[in-house]
């Protein structure tokens, strides 16, 4: 039949290298009278638990060759799974060529296989699959009669639409079809650029002549950074746990472009604090209060006070699971888009689902250490622009003092909180903090001296004092100016990359002002 019609199942190929889910599968297709043809490692999985198979040896009059590199390339096969009704039946029936209704194939793991530092570059040809991607493009094209599986994850409704319905209808195939290419797409490109990267077997690049995006829609968004523009979230294969791309929203309305943007900012910066109970609340990409705490509410408390106005409609992100208290505390205090945390309790969950448009975004546990370095994509007219992710392995032992006067363990533990601050605030960058608390953000402006001028303003508009603070620049000083008005303020300790063709100028006005400095010899724009 065509159109929306069912296609009765009555012949399956089954060769997979992830066995997830196959002697279920497998159970439940014989259980139905479907014959099972398969290969290999599958035939016997499925031998082993009572399955009966049809080795595809038997189906071909071929034996599987090379060590298994050959055993699904012939006719026999590929007729069966690209034959046409109403035009290829008198072929097949003169070539005994019998019909296959179902495919359940996936492929051997080639990224898995090459993400383990110690592969060769011969055990990696090894695991590039020629069969698989081949009948699988074949039984996807002819997807008007043949059903094609290729994730395990689409068993369990594979099979309660046989159950039912006795074999697949069109718009099911349609949709197995585009799995499939995107199957073969993400796996072709994957092979393509690890290729390409490497002369003699050797990586030559770390970014490879050819990229290859396969991303997954993970969810529509209303509409992107404005009402007038249409926007949606893609991940790349399953979202991390501790990622906002991987989070659960538990509570409150779906989120938004602009949500998620800021809720990134907020837990990537957060996820650095991992000794103490720390808050970061972002506004329009910025962090606008950051703070260590004794406890999560003490750390919200501090994080507020460094600028109340802006914390108005921001997202809160925290280190630690939310409770009942801290949610009160904070609907109490101001208005919130989206409080993001590892967990929420029953009792935050239950006051959150009484503020429809408050999101509560459980991201899950993160690493207690960053893994491999992370790319960041962004587009430009006509274009990508691809980087290693930006992150902060600053150390004590990386400090370089520049000044007379060295600063002291207090003040070395809040230069480098500051530092990690500024990383996620845009340039140019200033960050005055002390105690473990962030007392003035300027950010995002054109000259380094106004974002100067406006942190301490920002700090004198929350009463807060600057006496005794320190301040982080996330890039060189290129005058003494700025040295001059964070003396102004009573900042006492100043971390900077260094690297300026005035830098000597600019200690020598530390040293004036008797304030210790350090080089990090590392900056960190954020445009």
């Amino acid at each position: 039949m065509t159109g929306t019609g069912i296609v009765t199942t009555r012949r399956a190929l089954v060769s997979v290298s992830d066995k997830t889910g196959l002697v279920d599968v497998g159970s439940a297709l014989h259980a139905l009278g479907i014959e099972i043809v398969s290969t290999g490692g599958s035939a016997r999985s499925l031998r082993e638990a009572g399955v009966p198979v049809r080795e595809v040896s038997d189906l071909t009059g071929f034996p599987e060759i090379m060590d298994g590199r050959v055993k699904t390339l012939h006719p026999k096969v590929h007729g069966g799974l690209l034959g046409r009704r109403g035009t290829d039946e008198a072929v097949m029936r003169d070539l005994a060529i019998a019909p296959i209704d179902l495919l359940i194939v996936n492929l051997y793991p080639f990224a898995r296989t090459i993400a383990d530092a110690g592969t060769t570059y011969e055990e990696a040809i090894e695991q590039v699959d020629i069969g698989g991607p081949a009948m699988l493009r074949a039984g996807a094209k002819n997807h008007e009669r043949v059903a094609v599986v290729c994730d395990p994850a689409d068993y369990p409704g594979l099979v309660e639409t046989l159950r039912r319905d006795g074999g697949t209808s069109f718009e099911q195939r349609r949709r197995f079809a585009a799995r499939a290419f995107a199957h073969t797409a993400r796996y072709d490109g994957v092979i393509a650029d690890w290729l390409a990267a490497r002369a003699d077997g050797e990586p030559t690049a770390a970014y490879p002549p050819t990229l290859h995006l396969a991303l997954r829609r993970a969810q529509e968004l209303r509409y992107g950074e404005n009402p007038h523009q249409a926007a949606a979230l893609y991940v790349e294969g399953g979202a991390p746990s501790g990622t906002v791309a991987g989070a659960s929203v538990l509570a409150g309305k779906e989120m938004s472009y602009n949500n998620l943007v800021d809720a990134d900012t907020a837990l990537e910066c957060v996820k650095a604090f991992d000794k103490t109970a720390a808050c970061v609340i972002v506004k329009h990409a910025n962090p606008c209060g950051v703070a260590l705490g004794k406890n999560p509410v003490d750390a919200y408390a501090r994080a507020f006070a460094c600028d109340a106005t802006s914390a108005f409609g921001g997202i809160i992100a925290f280190n630690r699971r939310i409770d009942g208290e801290l949610v009160q505390r904070i609907l109490a205090n101001q208005f919130v888009e989206v409080l993001v945390a590892p967990a929420f309790d029953a009792d935050a969950l239950h006051a959150l689902r009484k503020k429809p448009n408050v999101r509560a975004l459980a991201t899950g546990e993160w690493p207690a250490a960053p893994g491999a370095a992370q790319r960041q994509i962004r587009s430009v007219a006509g274009g990508l622009l691809v980087q290693d992710s930006d992150v902060d392995t600053l150390m004590l032992s990386d400090l370089k003092v520049v000044t007379r006067r060295v600063p002291d363990a207090d003040q070395l533990r809040d230069l480098l909180f500051a530092w990690h601050v500024a990383m996620f605030v845009k340039s140019n960058a200033i960050v005055y903090a002390k105690d473990g608390a962030t007392i003035g953000i300027g950010a995002g402006q054109m000259s380094r001296v106004v974002s100067v001028k406006i942190a301490a303003m920002k700090a004198a508009d929350a009463r807060l004092s600057t006496q005794g603070g320190v301040m982080a620049s996330d890039a060189f000083f290129p005058f003494r100016d700025n040295l001059d008005l964070a003396a102004d303020a009573g900042v006492r300790a100043v971390i900077q990359p260094g690297g300026s063709l005035r830098d000597q100028e600019v200690i020598d006005a530390a040293d004036e002002h008797d304030m210790a400095m350090v080089f990090t010899g590392t900056r960190h724009f954020r445009h």
